[in-house]
């Protein structure tokens, strides 16, 4: 059963998270943070297949919205993050039967990489779960153009800005927005875009908001999931992020899909996929235990 609820609003904006009961009591919690590119995507982005796989293994799923780029920036979508945390943990128990002691991160591409953020908070979750996510914004894949984005038509800057409002959104579909993105990462500006920082003016700035490069002792442990094909985000982000953790001895496994794409997990069905998502499920269970 899913109830969609608001975790943080404002006079300017209204974010909401849907909540996907279990059938056990005081139950682990998930929050899962979509995709997008920092740009589009919202909460209702879990298939149902993926939503299943949570919930019929004892755990209920938040799945949250947050304020997207470039109306607002990344400083603004991580403290949305961190706020939908501190709502589960403060009044989540009062509507759910949740553990607030119990709670993992799961995100799936910019989503997987702010699930990698949520190590950097003052209250870490237990647990983090990085679908083909990325541990470093600073890096030339993400600062520069695109080679296989740069094979496609060319978005001109008036086009893409063309999706572009004045107003703070917390979703917004693909087809609204995936123009801009391919603007972006055609340009070299997409790390701009999402941050509102100039790279080579203000790289010390955006280190801060690269996991690779703020491990500690304290993260959490961390499962890592990447296709060896992604043409979207690097097989190595994941590699480079696990390594990082094990350095400063942090439990952290990557499971590597051969010739797996972007969002693998869409052929669910597949037996490479299933071993892998049952190696999800063992993981969470292994951490999220009483």
């Amino acid at each position: 059963m899913k109830k969609t609820i608001i975790f943080k609003e404002n006079d300017q904006f209204t974010i909401k998270a849907d909540f996907h009961e279990t059938n056990r009591s005081y139950a682990p919690a998930i929050i899962y943070i979509h995709g997008g590119g920092l740009l589009w995507g919202d909460r209702e982005d879990l298939s149902e297949e993926m939503i299943q796989l949570y919930t019929n293994n004892g755990f209920a799923l938040f799945s949250i919205d947050y304020r997207l780029a470039p109306r607002s920036t990344l400083s603004d979508i991580l403290e949305d993050v961190q706020d939908s945390l501190l709502w589960l943990v403060n009044e989540g128990p009062q509507q759910f039967s949740i553990d607030p002691s119990r709670i993992a991160v799961v995100g799936s591409s910019a989503g997987g990489f702010l699930a990698l953020c949520t190590g950097m908070f003052t209250h870490k979750p237990r647990a983090i779960v990085s679908f083909y996510g990325y541990g470093d914004i600073s890096a030339p894949w993400a600062l520069e153009p695109s080679k296989f984005y740069c094979e496609k038509d060319i978005v001109s800057m008036e086009i893409a800005k063309s999706a572009v409002s004045d107003q703070i959104i917390t979703n917004a579909t693909v087809d609204e927005r995936f123009l801009l993105y391919l603007y972006a990462r055609q340009s070299g500006h997409w790390i701009q875009e999402v941050t509102g920082l100039n790279p080579s003016l203000h790289k010390e700035e955006l280190l801060k908001f690269c996991p690779i490069h703020h491990v500690t002792k304290e993260f959490p442990p961390t499962l890592l999931l990447h296709g060896t094909n992604d043409v979207d985000v690097p097989y190595e982000q994941s590699v480079f992020m696990r390594a990082a953790l094990v350095k400063e001895g942090v439990s952290a496994k990557l499971i590597t899909i051969p010739n797996g794409e972007h969002v693998f997990e869409k052929d669910f069905a597949n037996p490479v996929v299933q071993k892998a998502l049952h190696q999800v499920i063992d993981f969470l269970q292994l951490h999220l235990a009483e």
